[in-house]
């Protein structure tokens, strides 16, 4: 379809016939008693579009003609106002997405540590350009311009779930496996990779149990925090402006949050290190 995925100019988003079909009576139910449930977390119900989209991916895959007009009825928002705010967001696929959207991160720090190398062998392996996907519908290859990761360049995500230090063979054998079936597992956080309709229903405000699952934040992300513990570094203390009454008040506040910031941290330098640890002993 010549305009499949772009926004006309009166805001609506162009979707192929098949997807205005509407949703069979038990799909249309279950996505109502699940909207109900994210509309009643916000004292205005349009402030609900956001994962209501996340909602209709998690069914679809992607923003079907049908999902627009589902959140369209549900929220008292015009086709049009809902076609704007999907295609104003990447997370928005306009167009059938891949089961796994594998993101390969080509910004400055990734690009230098092969994040491009990484971006040209996978492109010419799964012979995709950006926001493409394999005839299997199993990978949408996208170019990302960070992932938040830094400190683990060179960085490719997978439904927005970390692989760390990757190479371009590491990265094959990753889409390669994907593709198969194999199980695979992010370098930190949950134990297993979740689907991209898993994902958008996560992140449409229904937990899946895999947060608290994995590492969380790895030792380099925590070097520093190991630095100024070996110095016995600490922070300044915090100056705020006002009347002096509500200096001390506020002193204080930001010493409890330190505090609590300083404890997750230990906790989470510790379990790094006994992954590390347990890593290094399977070896």
């Amino acid at each position: 379809m010549e305009h499949y995925g772009e926004q006309t100019a009166s805001g609506h988003l162009h979707v192929p016939a098949a997807s205005k079909v509407p949703y069979a009576d038990d799909v249309l139910a279950g996505l109502h008693t699940d909207a109900q449930a994210v509309i009643a977390r916000y004292p205005n119900a349009r402030s609900a579009l956001l994962p209501l989209l996340h909602l209709v991916q998690s069914v679809d895959g992607y923003i079907t003609g049908r999902g627009i007009t589902f959140c369209a009825d549900v929220l008292g928002l015009t086709e049009a106002e809902v076609s704007g705010v999907a295609t104003f967001y990447t997370q928005y696929k306009r167009h059938p997405n891949g089961e796994y959207t594998v993101g390969v991160c080509t910004n400055t720090l990734c690009a230098i540590m092969g994040g491009d190398q990484i971006w040209d062998a996978v492109s010419e392996h799964l012979d995709l350009g950006h926001d493409e996907t394999t005839g299997d519908g199993k990978i949408t290859l996208e170019r990302v311009e960070c992932n938040a990761a830094c400190d683990f360049a060179p960085v490719v995500m997978v439904n927005w779930e970390f692989y760390d230090n990757q190479t371009p063979e590491s990265t094959i054998a990753l889409v390669d496996d994907l593709r198969a079936g194999a199980p695979v597992r992010p370098t930190r956080g949950p134990n297993r990779q979740c689907t991209f309709k898993e994902m958008s229903r996560v992140l449409a405000g229904f937990p899946d149990g895999h947060a608290d699952e994995g590492v969380g934040a790895g030792p380099a992300t925590l070097e520093g925090l190991r630095v100024a513990h070996e110095h016995h570094w600490t922070a300044p203390p915090s100056s705020f402006s006002g009347p002096e009454a509500d200096h001390a008040d506020l002193a204080a506040d930001a010493r409890d949050e330190r505090a609590v910031v300083r404890e997750v941290a230990v906790e989470s330098l510790e379990g790094a290190r006994q992954a590390t640890d347990t890593t290094q002993a399977g070896e």
